[in-house]
């Protein structure tokens, strides 16, 4: 497949339209997913809150761009793009990959002196023990019984080889990136609150592993586990706003 690119689209996507927003919910998806997978989540949003997705390249609306080459050079990029808008408390919110990624979102924004309020961090260890596996370099076949089997792909979609085709090569470079991930030796503790999600039948992460992201930041931490496999949240994100919302509440910024 070809594609043309027409113009910038830039990493943020827009999914209410909060003006003047008292906080900024900036959500990453997973291996394979894209902005559309938080499109649910607007209407459970606190009308003061304004809810952002991350676009990666060669995603969606992005196809037509080359991967990125690594998870700290998204999380540069999308702070970039973040420190261009106009100032409000932020909360970052990634599952899988997507924690790895808001992670260093969350470094770069530190580093430019506007630092994010609030780091949620879901199915994902904590970035010292992740990284590692072989996955990215299996066969077509088994890369995508894998996801399969994780239930990170629809059954509508699993057997349907064009789209197999087209989803592949997007699916194998944002594992590539989770399992190729090292962190910097000399980062920084962030200090910013942290709060960590598991479910108790994940196959790639457990409690402990959670447990380790409260050595990211100075800040406070908590963790909060349910039933469930990796993709939990896909089916019912319900709990996991409401907690998020009750987190952000402790602050008052929202009313």
């Amino acid at each position: 497949m070809i594609g043309i690119r027409t113009r910038d689209r830039g990493w943020l996507r827009p999914l209410n339209g909060v003006e003047s927003p008292a906080v900024r919910l900036v959500c990453f998806p997973h291996s394979g997913g894209s902005a559309a997978t938080f499109r649910a989540w607007s209407p459970a949003m606190p009308k003061e809150a304004s809810l952002l997705a991350v676009q990666y390249p060669g995603h969606a609306d992005r196809i037509a761009e080359a991967p990125a080459d690594s998870v700290a050079e998204i999380g540069s990029h999308v702070a970039e793009e973040l420190l261009r808008l106009d100032p409000a408390p932020c909360a970052l919110f990634g599952h899988s990959l997507g924690a790895l990624v808001a992670y260093e979102t969350a470094r770069a924004l530190q580093s430019s002196g506007s630092a994010a309020r609030w780091l949620f961090v879901s199915g994902s260890p904590a970035p010292r023990l992740a990284g590692g596996g072989t996955t990215h370099r299996a066969g077509d076949e088994e890369l995508w019984g894998a996801l399969r089997d994780l239930g990170g792909i629809d059954a509508d979609v699993a057997d349907n080889a064009e789209l197999r085709e087209l989803l592949l090569p997007v699916l194998r470079s944002d594992i590539t990136l989770n399992e190729t991930y090292r962190p910097a030796k000399d980062a920084a503790p962030l200090h910013c609150q942290v709060r960590g999600y598991y479910t108790t039948g994940d196959p790639l992460v457990n409690g402990a592993q959670l447990d380790a992201w409260a050595g990211v930041s100075t800040g406070r931490f908590g963790v909060r586990a349910w039933p469930g496999g990796h993709f939990w949240f896909l089916a019912d994100p319900t709990e996991l706003i409401g907690d998020i919302r009750a987190v952000l509440a402790e602050s008052e910024v929202l009313r």
